[in-house]
């Protein structure tokens, strides 16, 4: 989940980073080879974090952990979000995970049927790691896969000036004023629009983030008992809700093959009123575009909704290749960004909160839409219904395919519901 820069000089950057990952794993055979004649041992760590902090943070941390632990090289493969989803998925499907792998909470469930992760507790009970310390585990069968490092939650992003030049006082609480602050935006002309939704099907994480959103802000559901339950009211309106938005042009152009990183891109350029997006993405588009006033607030709800509110979260969660041959020296590094100190640094950093229950981000330092953000987080409660179900992703896609169908008014919401329900359905 997850800025990704495109255009430019920022589009060569991603592009080096996507190709420099590509080469770097289709040119090994499996994890990283084995120690030199010194005794070293290099292991490669693949995540999409280091081109969402600030330039330089995530590989001071990493030449930290190579002082502390001089016989361990880590070798950083870092791609935006998108790249590095495919790359892992391929992966871990041919066995060729590198030996530490930045996880999203979606992939957890499939990677560990696949035998590409291995289970964590093990490692790090071998090295006497408090695992207590740890605010939570994503598990498969009672197996720890996946640990998260850094938690972020989803709110709306409003840009300011947008808003006061369409008329608008403040931010939108509820749906039928977002709606009317987004035909507002809309209204003021040029390429600009009120929100955007980027539903691509090659990464469909737009549907969590973008249309269940709507649906958990309002304390809904699409599962009951664990199972699927997409048809409930609850989710029929939120479709409808999207549904009203598309109707009502006021969605940027381009939706169905818009990747989150074009979203977060037409935000940070102006073009867009309000997204709902990353709190990891605070840094970098104020880094791209130091001018851009903009604030975050709680996702807009049902109008007669008054209960607590979900609000979507993502995880940059950690995991070990179940083919590493460095299995020891891989936890070593899972130990190190879990210790209080670097996850307070880390979570601090990347405008997110601590996977360390013990430590605390530093708001002294951090930007005070953190601290804002914070306040949302803990008004409401954090809501991601994809986190561990199997084949999230396909379940995403599948969801993703059928909306776009009622979108283009191929199909209704019901008929998008009831194929969904379905097809989901037959996967659980």
């Amino acid at each position: 989940m997850s800025m990704r820069r495109r255009g430019g000089p920022r589009l060569l950057a991603t592009l080096g980073t996507a190709a420099a990952m590509v080469v770097a794993m289709s040119g090994c055979s499996g994890p990283a080879p084995g120690g030199g004649p010194t005794g070293e041992v290099t292991i490669e760590f693949a995540q999409w974090w280091e081109p969402e902090l600030p330039a330089g943070s995530f590989a001071g941390l990493i030449d930290e952990f190579q002082k502390e632990n001089p016989t361990i090289k880590v070798k950083l493969l870092s791609a935006p979000f998108a790249s590095t989803q495919q790359q892992m998925v391929a992966a871990a499907a041919s066995g060729q995970l590198p030996d530490v792998v930045g996880l999203d909470g979606a992939w957890v469930s499939d990677f560990a049927k696949q035998g590409a992760i291995a289970d964590l507790s093990p490692l790090l009970k071998a090295d006497n790691f408090p695992e207590d310390q740890l605010a939570s585990q994503v598990k498969v069968n009672g197996k720890t896969y996946m640990i998260p490092v850094v938690n972020f939650v989803y709110p709306l992003f409003v840009n300011n000036d947008l808003l006061q030049q369409a008329g608008v006082s403040k931010a939108p609480t509820n749906r039928s004023e977002f709606l009317d602050a987004a035909k507002k935006i809309s209204a003021l002309g040029g390429n600009v629009k009120g929100w955007a939704l980027p539903l691509d099907t090659a990464v469909p994480n737009g549907i969590q983030n973008d249309v269940m959103s709507w649906v958990w802000a309002s304390g809904g559901s699409m599962l009951k008992n664990g199972k699927p339950d997409v048809t409930n009211a609850q989710v029929k309106s939120g479709v409808e809700y999207v549904k009203s938005l598309y109707d009502a042009d006021v969605v940027a152009p381009g939706a169905l093959t818009m990747k989150e990183q074009d979203k977060v891109e037409k935000f940070t350029n102006g073009q867009v009123g309000m997204v709902i997006d990353s709190l990891a993405h605070i840094t970098l588009i104020k880094k791209n575009n130091p001018s851009l006033d903009f604030t975050v607030a709680a996702l807009p709800s049902e109008d007669s909704y008054t209960g607590k509110r979900g609000i979507p979260y993502a995880s940059w969660g950690i995991g070990v290749s179940d083919k590493s041959a460095h299995k020891a020296e891989a936890a070593k590094l899972v130990e190190f960004l879990m210790g209080k100190d670097v996850n307070a640094q880390l979570s601090t950093l990347a405008n997110g909160f601590p996977g360390n229950k013990t430590a605390s981000p530093d708001f002294s330092k951090s930007d005070p839409l953190f601290k804002t953000a914070f306040d949302i987080y803990q008004a409401g409660y954090p809501a991601n219904e994809f986190v561990g179900l199997p084949k999230s992703d396909h379940l995403q896609r599948t969801f993703d395919e059928q909306l776009q169908k009622t979108l283009t008014d191929s199909q209704s919401v019901d008929q998008t519901l009831t194929a969904v329900q379905s097809e989901w359905a037959s996967v659980f």
